[in-house]
């Protein structure tokens, strides 16, 4: 099947088989790119160098996701996007095989930068593909499944990087990816649209997004909520070892519930945004707040903490699919630019949150990366307020 998307079409049935198609991809793309988490140890061993050094593959997937989010749609701008989603999932087939066959180091974080080209450049255009081709009602719960679909991942790269590091090698791990991008590549010639580029794409009509007043306060509420997430989240493990005092297995299972809670509430978000945005935008921050501080003062009773952790999944994990629907309202001539921002963001907001945790961690206590979540979180909920306010007076 080879159509062309008509910008003309105002209704239209939401093509499903594309949307998972898009999904499948997310998930491919977010499990490659924290399947190294697990396998650092025996990266290091084969290929004589330090486990920090191995580390520096996350790094550098992070900061080739960045550039090629900012830039990549600029480059890219009149391709058809249907050839630039293909060629993204190429360069994520030519990642895997680069890193399951690098002889040195040099090449094994050339294979890392690689997936974080792909990375960047495809979640920079997965929004503005989504409300392309979707019907307006379909929106969030298309949106909702593509970041299902990186929610999964999140929860099962790192087990599933271990089992299959054990049973055929940390080679073998990477190369699996190998041929579930080939099906990947696949089933997008066989489902997606042609979707013309935009000939008008500039870097300067990318950074005037930020002259939008709107925008610019969503973009910072965003950052903070992501600031938060992981100013806490990265250190849960040893929050539950030293604090809680949980073995390894209860920890396996709190870890897993986070994940499994985070994943439910990815299916449960669309029927919420389509009338109570505001609900996710403000209210789960400001829950957030509650259950960071909570955490502070019960982290020692297990039963309290792996329950608060559960609600912490939920949560958290159903807002970036949130921020992707309200920039799908308020900025729906700039998708591609926004996504840009987007990807970049949240890249930038990750390593802010997780390094302001982890020095606040090592010098002030362990529980000061919660409180930090928490004041993070009150603001993002803060700065949320008016921008609902403002969709309630246009509406």
């Amino acid at each position: 099947m080879d159509t062309t998307y008509n910008f003309n079409i105002e209704t239209r049935a939401t093509p499903w088989n594309a949307v998972i198609c898009m999904m499948l991809t997310s998930f491919t793309l977010v499990a490659m790119e924290f399947m190294p988490v697990s396998l650092l140890t025996p990266i290091a061993t084969e290929l004589a160098i330090t486990p920090g050094q191995a580390g520096q593959a996350i790094s550098i997937s992070g900061f080739f996701a960045v550039f090629t989010a900012l830039f990549s749609n600029l480059v890219l701008a009149n391709f058809d996007r249907r050839l630039v989603v293909l060629g993204y999932t190429i360069v994520l087939v030519a990642s895997g095989l680069a890193v399951t066959f690098a002889p040195n180091y040099l090449v094994f974080m050339f294979g890392r930068a690689l997936i974080g080209i792909s990375i960047g450049g495809y979640w920079s255009l997965s929004t503005a593909i989504i409300a392309r081709i979707a019907s307006r009602p379909d929106v969030p719960k298309a949106l909702a499944m593509l970041q299902g679909g990186s929610a999964l991942a999140a929860v099962i790269a790192a087990p599933l990087g271990s089992f299959l590091g054990g049973l055929i090698g940390w080679r073998g791990a990477f190369f699996i990816v190998v041929p579930i991008g080939a099906a990947a590549f696949i089933w997008q010639l066989i489902v997606l649209p042609r979707m013309p580029g935009s000939p008008h794409g500039s870097l300067g009509r990318t950074f005037s997004l930020m002259a939008n007043p709107t925008f610019a306060l969503g973009m910072t509420a965003m950052v903070l909520f992501f600031m938060g997430q992981f100013a806490l989240s990265t250190y849960l493990r040893p929050f539950l070892e030293d604090i809680t005092h949980l073995g390894i297995n209860p920890l396996s299972l709190v870890l897993l519930g986070i994940g499994l809670t985070g994943l439910g509430g990815t299916w449960l978000i669309p029927g919420i945004l389509r009338s109570h945005m505001a609900h996710v935008l403000i209210g789960f921050p400001a829950l957030l707040v509650v259950i960071a501080l909570v955490l502070v003062g019960l982290g020692s009773h297990a039963y309290v903490t792996a329950g608060l952790l559960l609600l912490w999944g939920l949560f958290t994990t159903p807002v970036p699919a949130a921020w992707m629907t309200w920039m799908t309202r308020t900025i729906p001539e700039h998708l591609e630019e926004g996504g840009a921002w987007f990807v970049a963001l949240i890249q930038f907001a990750i390593t802010s949150g997780a390094f302001g945790g982890g020095v606040l961690f090592d010098h002030v206590g362990w529980w000061s990366p919660f409180v930090l979540s928490a004041i993070v979180f009150l603001a993002s909920s803060i700065l949320a307020v008016p921008l609902m306010l403002q969709r309630t007076t246009n509406a």
